[in-house]
């Protein structure tokens, strides 16, 4: 298919995507299931005890975690180009990102709900934790890593959002520390090509870039040019 004909239904897709309020609804009704399976979650794991070690062990396996699995669906999401699909005004929407230098200024909390919305893959994966917190065999600690990482997959696009907007000391601190994702290692994801997926904190980036390039040729000569000829509604410009 020819890069114009692309160019067409992209713009078709943006078009539908806001001029049709169920799309916009439907990321709302996303946000909401994750937050209340992740709150649901967080109360079935405190009830179970770990100590200090397993804690740690939780955490540090689920950063790994939620920044690799997360790494892949932008890196799957960043060459869909199936806009005519049912889902491709939430696909070409999603492209967007690329298209603007930054978001717009928000409460972490509010961000925190928005980009929950975005995150369809995790509501299904949220009830499958939600099943498996009910199996009495199940290793407690695996348990807590899991639902740290679908806590995680969320706390990822306020990292992402702060990476764009924030210049705060505490955010850099944290960045440095390896809880956030720095600037400079994003910057890479913008300016070159088929690189730094990962938006945690960037510990898994080379292994994604690994999978990148052995699976995938890159955005820039690909989708990035199918939004060349959309134009940014004026209240999502900065």
């Amino acid at each position: 298919m020819d890069l114009e004909q692309k160019q067409e239904q992209f713009n078709a897709a943006m078009e539908l995507y806001e001029n049709r309020a169920g799309y916009k609804l439907f990321g709302k009704f996303i946000a909401a299931a994750n937050i209340s399976l992740q709150a649901f979650l967080l109360l079935r794991v405190f009830k179970l005890s770990i100590g200090p070690a397993g804690q740690l062990a939780a955490i540090a396996g689920a950063y790994l975690l939620a920044d690799f699995v997360n790494g892949l669906v932008h890196l799957y999401a960043d060459h869909m180009d199936d806009y005519e699909s049912a889902w491709g005004p939430l696909t070409a929407n999603f492209h967007l990102h690329h298209k603007r230098p930054r978001y717009k200024d928000n409460s972490l909390p509010v961000m925190y709900f928005n980009e929950s919305g975005s995150k369809v893959w995790l509501v299904p994966c949220l009830c499958a934790l939600a099943w498996l917190s009910f199996r009495p065999s199940v290793n407690p600690v695996l348990l807590y890593t899991l639902v740290y990482a679908g806590i995680l997959s969320s706390v990822a696009e306020i990292s992402h959002y702060l990476a764009h907007n924030s210049n705060a000391p505490a955010v850099a601190f944290l960045a440095r520390a390896g809880l956030l994702l720095g600037k400079r290692r994003h910057a890479r994801h913008h300016l070159e090509d088929n690189v730094s997926y990962t938006f945690l904190n960037a510990a898994t980036d080379p292994l994604v870039d690994l999978i990148a390039a052995r699976f995938y040729t890159g955005y820039k000569n690909g989708t990035d040019l199918h939004y060349a000829k959309y134009t940014l509604p004026i209240a999502d410009r900065d």
